[in-house]
């Protein structure tokens, strides 16, 4: 298992998008979490095999349906996430 932070760029707040990121979740097995940030972009951080996040990530930026509010996204790897059990908007 690894873990990754993801940054979203764009128009990416007030369109759906931690909704359609959660929705899109739900068809790969990883676990983790995604919240709007104050500087009006949102950020990620999920959790799975490292075949699973690279095509749930794919996804969110090539197909789903908030894909053309993404300007730029930045992936970074981070440390795994504690307790983590399914995919959840935060706060």
């Amino acid at each position: 298992m690894i873990a990754k932070r993801v940054i979203f760029e764009g128009r990416v707040q007030g369109v759906g998008f931690r909704y359609t990121t959660k929705e899109v979740a739900m068809g790969f097995d990883v676990c983790g979490w995604v919240k709007n940030l104050p500087e009006g972009t949102v950020e990620m951080q999920v959790m799975g095999e490292a075949d699973e996040l690279r095509d749930f990530i794919a996804e969110i930026v090539k197909e789903s349906a908030v894909a053309h509010h993404i300007r730029h996204h930045l992936v970074e790897d981070i440390p795994p996430l504690q307790d983590c059990r399914g995919f959840t908007i935060a706060g």
